[in-house]
């Protein structure tokens, strides 16, 4: 009898251990235990060995002993699960395929429920942020709540193929000079020119690449942009793609974004980075 009641825990702690395995396999690679590589199940099984010990440690202490979880949570929690497939077929099969059962389910996440429930209420004993904390915050972060400089800029481009004569280096050169010769810094003929000569998908546009913050386009086409006055042409820039001309048609300054706009993000932020402090140093006692 006793071995019998050994064999069932030891069966109900693989089925718990099991599930730890699934929802880290789900969570790393979107695969499902079966799916994995031999490689990519070693490395779950170390996330599921951290986490179902930890688990463990949160369900032994003396505040999950005094935290309930309703019935309504937990099927309302398998619910949720069952919805995810198309019949009960489905889900008992997917559910064996993963080493689990309707029954050691239901453990399990009753199991994680009360792992929630009780992480929550330590959170919950965090000290309480104040205007302070989030005033200084702003300050001392100023980069952080910047609305950063952007430029309005449409392009012309000339390729650059060595497999046609027309579009060699040379001859695509020669072409992009002559473009801005007959430009002659006349922004608003640009739109006209980009559908004329550009190269670019953008010119049915008229080149328009948008509105663009530093970083986001090719580094010499970035610098370029970034030292041109409002209504302005480039000189030719080159790329790996080839010669482009910009247009530079608007510059909008980067700005502070104020104070009253970013409080309660930066409450929340705050907040949820004193509940996550109160959590490490709590489990790092039990």
């Amino acid at each position: 009898m006793n071995n019998q009641i050994a064999s069932s825990k030891d069966t109900l702690h693989y089925a718990e251990f099991n599930y730890h395995l699934l929802r880290n396999a789900l969570n790393k690679f979107s695969k499902n235990i079966t799916q994995l590589s031999d490689d990519e199940l070693k490395q779950v099984r170390r996330l599921a060995s951290k986490s179902y010990d930890m688990e463990n440690r949160v369900l032994n202490s003396s505040e999950a002993k005094s935290y309930i979880v309703s019935s309504a949570q937990l099927e309302h929690s398998i619910k949720d699960i069952r919805q995810r497939y198309d019949s009960d077929l489905e889900f008992h099969s997917d559910m064996q395929s993963n080493g689990l059962d309707e029954e050691t389910l239901r453990t399990a996440i009753f199991r994680e429920l009360t792992f929630d429930g009780v992480m929550q209420v330590i959170g919950s004993k965090s000290p309480d942020i104040g205007e302070l904390d989030v005033r200084l915050f702003y300050e001392m972060h100023p980069d952080r709540f910047e609305v950063p400089e952007k430029r309005s800029v449409r392009h012309i481009l000339i390729t650059v193929n060595d497999d046609f004569i027309e579009n060699t280096r040379e001859a695509s050169l020669q072409r992009v000079n002559e473009v801005i010769k007959k430009l002659n810094n006349r922004v608003n003929r640009f739109a006209q020119f980009a559908k004329q000569y550009s190269e670019c998908p953008t010119a049915v546009d008229g080149g328009v690449l948008g509105d663009m913050e530093r970083g986001n386009l090719y580094p010499d086409i970035d610098k370029e942009l970034f030292s041109m006055p409002e209504n302005s042409i480039s000189p030719a820039v080159e790329t790996e793609m080839g010669f482009h001309i910009l247009c530079c048609d608007k510059i909008s300054l980067s700005k502070k974004i104020p104070y009253n706009t970013v409080k309660s993000k930066i409450y929340d932020l705050l907040d949820q980075r004193q509940r996550r402090h109160c959590q490490k140093s709590w489990l790092a006692n039990l």
